[in-house]
C-alpha cells in the first residue's frame, strides 16, 4: 500500500495482513479520489476538509487525505492492532499534527462532544457489519456536516444496505468486489 498522491506521494504505509481485514486497495482508492476530484456532482474538496475516517483500519484513506491537505483527519479505529500500525503509519510519515486517532469504538466516539463540523465522511466497516447504518443516523442527528458534504462507503459489492432513510446516493461504483458510495445526508 501507499500513498497516491500530494505532499508523501510515492510513500509505503504499513498494512495489516490477515484474512480478517480487507485494505482499500490502491486502484479503488486512487479511482475515490479522482471522483472527488473530477465529479460535478460532489461539491467537496479534499484541501482544507475536516474528514471523519470511520472504521479507519491501518489509516490509508485519511492518511492519503492528509498527503492531499486536508484540514484535519479523525481516524477511529476499535481494532488495537489496526490502530497500532495506524500510530505507526503516522509516525513513519513524521505527521505531527491536524490528526485525531481514536482507538474505540464507533458508539463511544458518538459520546463525544464536537466543536467542529465534517466536510468528508468516510466508513469502511467490515463487510458483514451492519451497524455503521447506526452510525450515519447519529452523524445526521447530531448534525456533525457541514451544508456541502460527502458520504462515502466502502462495501462488497453483492451487499443490499437500506439507507433511504438517511442518504441520498448520488451514484454508486464497482470495483471488483468493492462497491464504493457516494451520498448525502438527506435533510
Amino acid at each position: 500500500m501507499r500513498i497516491i498522491s500530494g505532499k508523501f506521494k510515492g510513500k509505503n504505509i504499513n498494512f495489516l495482513k490477515n484474512k480478517v481485514t480487507r485494505p482499500l486497495k490502491d486502484s479503488v482508492k486512487e479511482n475515490i479520489f479522482n471522483i472527488l476530484l473530477h465529479s460535478n456532482l460532489i461539491n467537496v474538496d479534499i484541501k482544507n476538509s475536516n474528514i471523519l475516517d470511520l472504521y479507519s483500519g491501518v489509516g490509508s484513506f485519511g492518511l492519503e487525505c492528509i498527503s492531499r491537505g486536508a484540514k484535519k483527519v479523525t481516524f477511529v479505529e476499535d481494532s488495537k492492532i489496526s490502530a497500532k500500525i495506524l500510530d505507526e503509519n503516522l509516525r513513519k510519515l513524521s505527521m505531527k499534527s491536524n490528526y485525531e486517532v481514536y482507538n474505540i469504538s464507533t458508539e463511544s466516539f458518538f459520546k463525544k462532544e464536537f466543536s467542529a463540523k465534517f466536510d468528508v465522511f468516510f466508513l469502511d466497516p467490515p463487510f458483514s457489519d451492519i451497524k455503521f447504518l447506526q452510525d450515519i443516523k447519529l452523524i445526521k442527528d447530531f448534525n456533525l456536516y457541514k451544508k456541502n458534504h460527502i458520504v462515502i462507503i466502502h462495501r462488497e459489492k453483492k451487499t443490499l444496505d437500506k439507507f433511504e432513510k438517511f442518504l441520498n446516493i448520488k451514484f454508486t461504483k464497482i470495483y471488483g468486489r468493492s462497491k464504493i458510495i457516494f451520498a448525502t445526508l438527506i435533510e
